[in-house]
């Protein structure tokens, strides 16, 4: 197996996480684990942060630690605030990168929605043009990223999926989730987004995939 031949760089505490699924349930003390890795607690601690930072393990006062399923989410979102940190500049390549993802998944993403999930998002498009009609309007962005990630939520890839959603983190932490750009420009957003969910509903997923390609040029012609 792949997970036997792990990095020598990777760390004790990150070797033992990827061994030992019954970590699931909980873990041993930070004693017993020092002693039975060979480490010290200090250097024990050390590395369960940098866990935790990737979430991979979390800890709670009364349960104790124990390992979570993976989620590439938050190794990239640390990756990524740093990186607009340092420049905020970098959210436009990031954007590039999820928009070539989303358009590579459409087809294997949308043949595996369920009843349900069409359902869903035909909800999310009412509520949205809902809100679009509203007095005062209001920006339909959860709807936004609700929609998004529910057409790629069946592909049970966590890396696309965490891409996906580490792009919607760094989307409200530079501020497009408060952007309202006029009401023109929102119900053109939508109107693409109704010809996807459509297309999506009818098996049409060709028309939806160039409705997806077509929308996402819209954020780098939106009115200043």
């Amino acid at each position: 197996m792949l997970r036997d031949r792990l990095s020598p760089d990777i760390s004790e505490f990150l070797r033992y996480l990827a061994v030992h699924p019954e970590a699931e349930s909980g873990l041993p003390s930070l004693t017993e684990l020092g002693r039975e890795l060979g480490i010290s607690v200090a250097t024990l601690r050390e590395q369960l942060e940098v866990a935790r930072a990737l979430g991979l393990v979390e800890v709670k006062p009364r349960t104790g630690m124990r390992r979570r399923a993976f989620s590439f989410a938050p190794a990239v979102r640390q990756s990524l605030e740093y990186a607009l940190a340092l420049n905020d500049g970098h959210f436009q390549k990031f954007s590039e990168l999820r928009n070539h993802i989303e358009a590579a998944y459409w087809d294997e993403a949308v043949c595996k929605l369920t009843d349900e999930d069409k359902h869903e998002l035909t909800a999310l498009i009412a509520r949205a043009q809902e809100k679009l009609r509203g007095t005062p309007v209001q920006v339909p962005h959860e709807e936004h990223r609700r929609l998004h990630l529910m057409i790629y939520s069946r592909l049970n890839n966590p890396f696309v999926t965490g891409i996906l959603e580490a792009y919607w983190d760094a989307y409200e932490a530079v501020g497009l989730n408060m952007y309202a750009g006029g009401i023109d420009y929102l119900n053109e957003v939508w109107q693409y987004h109704s010809k996807m969910v459509e297309s999506i509903c009818n098996g049409n997923y060709e028309a939806g995939r160039k409705a997806l390609i077509e929308h996402v040029d819209l954020l780098a012609q939106r009115p200043s």
